[in-house]
């Protein structure tokens, strides 16, 4: 095995050892367990550095082992994959903190950072996946290790919110399963290959594709919440703070909208996907799905279930820039889905420091708070103005770039579409700001606890202000080297504009 072929299996391990050893480690054992997931983070970051490096210099990772005939597993890193990977584990670094601080002194924490680094591991492997079967092995994964997390606190609503969310991610497996099967049956191993892999086959066969292409969205679409299938996420919420994080920026939604973007580009390739009429619809879909998630992120007063609507709006950008078949829109595609994830991450955290510090749940008690929370509600404030696209923040270089991707492919509806996105992001968060900087504070917090050094807990209030600061300066710095923004870039001129 060389060393590029050992770096692939090194990043997957520094979070799998990391979990399966926590599994055994008894609940008292807490600094022993905070030691574990933090030098895993910090290896696993270190390992992508090198890798990053290698990828922007051109070398090759990549590791094979047949399974079976035509089928193989296979582990890749390509600058897309990159992209998704060091998403992950910076973030992932920065709700491992979190949670160590969230968690302190509740029961089943071994258990849960077990599943968290699983999570992670899945996560890593859906990203380096070289074919169509280890991407599909890897997405169930994930499924299996986040249901843990979702359902973790034991309570009736904690496992409905499981169940449901079992169902519907192992419904969408199901579906693209047989997708993954019919692909398979018409090509044998069915590689992950900048153009696509199926421009050549005869037209005969072009209406199984398109119906392999729409069970295949379908099953991506679940966990990248696309309307309908989007049924889940909002009931998730029952979840710990860093699960719902997790959810959101780092894992399920991301891979959900990271498989889409394999599908059309490396799978049917965005040429033949466009002959065969598929990107239209997509298109279609993730519009009514980011104006119908922003609606019903109008209606919310529970905060989280606000931030969840969200979340499905924001999360179909990366869908509706893969489908504006140009390079412009798939800039603005991809670097969304680095950018929706810190902020939305900000956004999760800071929900997590008002629950747990003054017991807010709910918009309608966040009068005020903006004077007792400062640096949370400043970060809050940073990351709602990156959703709303406010330059120079982070979201408006992703509206940006799909604007004119939408011009470009001669698209001018889209326009509209994000448009009425911003105003209806504004008419969401504004008033949260508003209520909590400027108006008075309306009797006492729902369960405020006694103040310390800072207004919470150090290891709540350090992610946020980072991703925060990260928000804003992926947007100020977006032409530099290594910025999501340029790597982008550099994807589309190297991968799919050769």
């Amino acid at each position: 095995m060389t060393w590029n072929e050992a770096l692939l299996w090194l990043v997957l391990a520094s979070s799998l050892i990391t979990g399966l050893t926590i599994f055994f480690l008894p609940e008292e054992r807490h600094r022993l367990r905070s030691t574990l997931n933090l030098a895993g983070a910090f290896a696993k970051l270190a390992l992508i550095a090198i890798m990053l490096w290698g990828v922007l210099n051109e070398q090759q990772y990549e590791t094979r082992y047949a399974l079976l005939p035509g089928i193989d597993f296979a582990l890749r890193a390509d600058a897309l994959a990159m992209l998704f990977v060091t998403l992950s584990a910076v973030l992932w670094l920065f709700t491992t903190i979190y949670a160590i601080g969230y968690l302190e002194g509740s029961p089943h924490r071994s258990r849960f950072f077990g599943f968290f680094s699983l999570c992670v591991t899945s996560t890593m492997g859906i990203a380096f996946a070289g074919n169509l079967f280890t991407f599909f092995l890897f997405y169930e994964l994930l499924t299996l290790s986040t249901y843990p997390l979702v359902a973790h606190r034991g309570t009736d609503k904690a496992l409905r919110a499981g169940n449901i969310y079992l169902g519907y991610t192992l419904a969408g497996g199901a579906v693209l399963l047989i997708g993954v099967i019919w692909l398979y049956s018409l090509l044998g191993n069915v590689e992950f290959a900048h153009g696509g892999v199926l421009s050549g086959l005869v037209p005969e066969r072009h209406g199984e594709l398109i119906v392999i292409f729409v069970l295949l969205i379908a099953g991506l679409g679940v966990k990248a919440a696309l309307v309908p299938l989007h049924g889940w996420l909002p009931v998730a919420m029952v979840a710990p703070a860093p699960v719902s994080a997790l959810l959101h920026a780092v894992a399920v939604v991301k891979a959900g909208a990271f498989g889409i973007v394999r599908v059309v580009y490396d799978v049917y390739g965005i040429e033949f996907a466009a002959d065969l009429g598929l990107l239209l619809p997509l298109a279609i879909v993730a519009s009514i799905t980011i104006i119908y998630g922003s609606l019903r992120a109008l209606a919310q007063d529970d905060l989280k279930r606000r931030l969840a609507f969200s979340t499905v709006s924001q999360v179909s950008y990366i869908a509706l820039g893969v489908s504006l078949f140009g390079p412009i829109g798939t800039v603005g595609g991809l670097v969304h889905l680095v950018h929706q994830g810190i902020m939305k991450i900000t956004l999760f955290f800071c929900a997590g420091n008002l629950a747990e510090t003054l017991g807010i749940h709910k918009v309608s008690e966040m009068r005020g708070v903006g004077r007792r929370m400062p640096w949370t509600m400043a970060a809050f404030t940073v990351a709602a103005f990156g959703m709303i696209g406010v330059p120079p923040m982070a979201g408006f270089i992703s509206k940006w770039y799909l604007g004119l991707g939408a011009l470009n492919a001669q698209m001018p509806w889209v326009l509209g579409v994000l448009i009425a996105s911003s105003v209806l992001n504004a008419a969401y968060f504004l008033p949260i700001l508003y209520a909590a900087w400027f108006q008075p504070q309306r009797g006492p917090w729902p369960a405020e606890q006694p103040r310390g050094r800072f207004e919470t807990d150090w290891r709540l209030l350090l992610p946020p202000l980072v991703t925060a600061a990260l928000t804003l300066a992926v947007g100020l710095f977006a032409a530099t080297l290594f910025s999501p923004l340029e790597w982008a870039q550099l994807i589309m001129t190297r991968e799919y504009l050769r």
